[in-house]
């Protein structure tokens, strides 16, 4: 369980499950901490330990991916979409949903779900340095058996896959990787893999996820070895907000032509 007991965890968890039960509400910090049986303080220093980001941005973060599942699987309207998920302000909602996903609200349910391409940051592109390691498959098998699919893999300034990554890469199954861009700062190192022939943004079944951070880059230096080990997303760990599939799809086809 690491440094936190099962009760403190089942807490967090159960913050965690009202925010998506009460998507559409307004819901504060306070109401949060009330909710975990913590202080306020409490409550947001155990938060973010054992979540990687702050009460507020995971619920920023739950709402955009719940208005991702709705502009797919609803015909209802962006404007009913962003009340659903809790902003008042349908301005607002498009321009965050877009910030973070890397489409506006009715791109992305055009182009099915899928990201068209992805690219790094333009703002970082002086003083780079090389990030290399390997992305480990899980321990133990998939419950049925399956492997793991292609992985994407990007820098970003914290634990949830949004925006433009930093530097990026895919990979055609877990393995050796190599960043020969990465910008100078302190960036989280994310990775995501779907099982082979699950792509679809809706399906019911976790991606592997994998987190390595805070890591420093400091420029024209080897950052190496970093190592992660896939593992089945878990109710903890923040929403995936961008865009990723199509772009592996690209990206692999690149590598086959």
């Amino acid at each position: 369980m690491g440094p936190y007991d099962q009760q403190t965890e089942q807490n967090i968890q159960r913050v965690i499950d009202s925010i998506y039960e009460n998507i559409s509400e307004r819901i504060t910090i306070d109401d949060m901490a009330r909710t975990a049986m913590f202080s306020k303080f409490h409550f947001t220093r155990l938060f973010q330990r054992m979540t990687g980001v702050s009460p507020g941005r995971f619920l920023s973060a739950v709402r955009l991916q719940e208005a991702k599942k709705l502009l797919l699987s609803t015909g209802l309207s962006v404007t009913e979409i962003s009340h659903r998920v809790g902003y008042s302000s349908v301005g607002t909602f498009s321009s965050r949903f877009k910030s973070s996903v890397g489409l506006a609200p009715t791109a992305y349910r055009e182009l099915h779900g899928y990201a068209p391409y992805i690219s790094d940051d333009r703002r970082f592109r002086l003083h780079t340095a090389v990030v290399q390691g390997e992305i480990c498959a899980p321990p133990e098998p998939l419950e049925d058996g399956d492997e793991p699919g292609p992985v994407f893999l990007g820098l970003f300034p914290d634990t949830i896959p949004q925006g433009h990554p930093a530097s990026c890469a895919v990979l055609r199954r877990p393995g050796r990787f190599r960043l020969d861009r990465a910008p100078e700062g302190t960036w989280y190192l994310l990775a995501q893999s779907v099982r082979p022939g699950e792509e679809d943004v809706l399906s019911p079944r976790p991606p592997l996820v994998a987190v390595h951070g805070p890591v420093s880059v400091r420029p024209g230096r080897v950052i190496a070895p970093l190592n992660l080990q896939l593992r089945p997303m878990r109710v903890l760990d923040p929403p995936i907000l961008l865009a990723l599939l199509d772009a592996r799809r690209v990206a692999l086809g690149a590598v086959a032509s």
